[in-house]
């Protein structure tokens, strides 16, 4: 292995719970990741499940769904319908309710991802941005979910510094990727096939790879499909509740006092 090449620090294939595999969340590998600090990768059979209405605040979310639709609602009124490879990035900020339903046939699989606000975003007001799949930037074997890669741009506006990107590669195809110089951060999911990378393979997996700025090189040993983030790691404490994540206990109560407030309003229990 090359001496520059960053080693792999830790890795993990989540807990399953019936369709979901529950990758990493703010009270483990979130700690280490942040902003990046919730994964679930969904898994599911004919219409998935249903997520009825529940609170957030002090984040922002992002879906993409593989293979299903999925209809999405806000405490705000707003009603999106996410393509396959698609993207929902919803604010949380101050307090949102929200819920959704899984639409399709066969194996459905897609990503719930959340990430940890700034203290400029944590207490905002929410709102819901929905991009159709043909809005979503590809590049090469890259599809840019957040932040920017070899001149793509997402049209996601994140309040951080971090680039979220899902790569589908052949057996025996090869991808370089150069993190920029801010990001010191970086871990990858193997959600399908074999994949090697820092001498290690990856197969359902996720990898975190020590602190620097290297590049990190992939090969797939077999077709394969993964996401990769990277970022500027945050350097406060994170606050957590138990739908929320903000900067300090004092955001943390405003916002769950805030989300609170709104249950009562939507008479939700």
């Amino acid at each position: 292995m090359p001496p520059t090449q960053r080693l792999i620090v830790h890795k993990t294939a989540g807990r399953r719970h019936g369709p979901i595999t529950r990758l990493f969340s703010p009270g483990d590998l979130g700690q280490l990741l942040k902003p990046f600090v919730f994964l679930d990768y969904i898994e599911a059979e004919d219409n998935g499940p249903k997520f009825g209405f529940h609170p957030h605040s002090g984040i922002a979310t992002l879906s993409f769904p593989l293979t299903y639709e999925m209809e999405h609602h806000t405490s705000q009124g707003q009603v999106d319908l996410v393509e396959p490879r698609g993207e929902e990035w919803v604010v949380a900020g101050g307090g949102i309710w929200h819920k959704s339903q899984l639409r399709g046939q066969g194996h459905l699989t897609g990503f719930q991802t959340w990430f940890a606000l700034p203290a400029s975003h944590e207490l905002t007001a929410p709102g819901a941005v929905f991009l159709p799949a043909a809005k979503v930037p590809k590049v090469g074997p890259v599809t840019v979910l957040l932040g920017h890669h070899d001149g793509a741009q997402s049209p996601v506006s994140a309040p951080f510094d971090a680039n979220y990107l899902w790569v589908e590669l052949k057996a025996g195809e090869h991808w370089h990727y150069q993190p920029p110089p801010s990001h010191d951060l970086a871990w990858a999911f193997a959600q399908s096939g074999s994949l090697q990378v820092s001498g290690e393979t990856l197969a359902r997996e996720v990898a975190v790879f020590a602190p620097g700025q290297q590049a990190l090189d992939f090969q797939a040993l077999s077709d394969c499909a993964f996401l990769v983030g990277s970022a500027k790691r945050y350097t406060h404490e994170l606050a957590l509740g138990h739908y929320s994540v903000h900067t300090s206990p004092t955001t943390l109560a405003q916002g769950e006092a805030r989300i609170a407030e709104m249950g009562r309003a939507l008479k939700i229990q």
